[in-house]
C-alpha cells in the first residue's frame, strides 16, 4: 500500500511540474476580469457562446467602451460543407464540415491586435431518406462546434494573456 502512495505521489508531482492541467480548468489573470466583446450582432450565436462562456468563469463581459480593457472582437464565422462521399446512386453519403472562426485579440499593453484564425473539423453523414432528422442534427453538431470555438478562443486568451504577463 505504501508503494502504490508513493508511485501515486510521483505521478502527480511529475503532471504538476510540467504544466498539465485538465481541460476546461482554465483560469484567467486577475487583469483579465472585465472584458470587451464585440461583434457584428449581439444575437449571433458564436457571440452567445463566448460570452456565456466567459460569464461562467467570473468574467464581466462589457460594451466596447473602455481602452483599458482587454478586446476580444469576433470578426467572421464561416461553415464549409465539403464532399467527402457519395451513395452509389450519386447522392451525397458524408460530408466534412469545417468551421472557420476568426477573431482579434486586443490587449490593452500591446499596440495593435493579433488576428486568429482556427478551424473546427467534423464528419456528418447524411441521409436523403431522413432529411428533416438530419438537418436537426446538422443544427446541433453546428452549435457544438460553436461551443468548441468558445472553449478554444477563451483557452488562447488564457495562454496569451499568460506569455504576456510572463515576458
Amino acid at each position: 500500500m505504501t508503494d502504490f502512495r508513493v508511485l501515486l505521489l510521483a505521478v502527480c508531482l511529475t503532471l504538476s511540474g510540467c504544466g498539465f492541467k485538465l481541460r476546461g480548468t482554465n483560469t484567467l489573470p486577475a487583469g483579465l476580469h472585465t472584458i470587451q466583446l464585440q461583434s457584428s450582432s449581439q444575437y449571433d450565436p458564436l457571440y452567445r457562446a463566448v460570452k456565456t462562456q466567459l460569464e461562467n468563469h467570473q468574467v464581466k463581459v462589457t460594451d466596447p467602451q473602455d481602452p483599458s480593457l482587454p478586446i476580444i472582437k469576433l470578426v467572421k464565422d464561416n461553415l464549409e460543407r465539403r464532399l467527402l462521399s457519395l451513395f452509389a446512386t450519386g447522392q451525397v453519403a458524408e460530408y466534412e464540415l469545417v468551421y472557420t472562426v476568426t477573431y482579434m485579440l486586443l490587449l490593452p499593453d500591446a499596440e495593435q491586435g493579433e488576428l486568429i484564425e482556427f478551424d473546427i473539423v467534423r464528419e456528418y453523414q447524411d441521409d436523403p431518406n431522413a432529411v428533416l432528422a438530419k438537418s436537426r442534427e446538422l443544427e446541433l453538431v453546428l452549435n457544438e462546434m460553436r461551443q468548441q470555438a468558445a472553449d478554444k478562443i477563451l483557452r488562447q486568451l488564457a495562454n496569451r494573456s499568460l506569455q504576456n504577463t510572463a515576458g
